[in-house]
């Protein structure tokens, strides 16, 4: 049996674009209202980086839309009070995802050790 050492990384192995993320025309002067473009993601990235956003109390508004279903792309907007800008927000919000992430992980692995999960037949 493959242990996950055995198995290549294929996150690793994907190409990043250079200029992952780009901002839109129309931000805000003061940047609390931003429009990303995100290359390379869709609604997999999309909903959950949305969801992590929105847990940010500076933040008003998130949204994400896929522009064609034939372009590797996904935009973002972000709209934050005053007190904060989409670029913290955004940084946060991958920040924040990326630890539950982990924690999903670390939960996950420490139920396997234990042996604590069902099996359905």
């Amino acid at each position: 049996m493959d242990t996950s050492e055995d198995l290549p990384n294929y996150i690793a192995l994907q190409t990043v674009p250079e200029r992952k993320f780009d901002i839109l025309p129309g931000a805000s002067a003061d940047l609390t209202s931003v429009t990303f473009c995100v290359k390379e993601e869709d609604h997999t990235l999309g909903n959950s980086l949305r969801w992590a956003i929105m847990q940010n109390p500076q933040v008003d508004f998130c949204g994400y839309s896929i522009p064609h279903p034939s372009e590797a792309k996904m935009n973002i907007r972000i709209q934050t009070t005053e007190k904060s800008n989409a670029i913290d927000a955004m940084d946060k919000g991958i920040d924040d995802l990326k630890s539950v992430c982990q924690l999903m992980k670390a939960k996950f692995q420490q139920r396997c050790r234990e042996g604590d999960y069902a099996r359905i037949d």
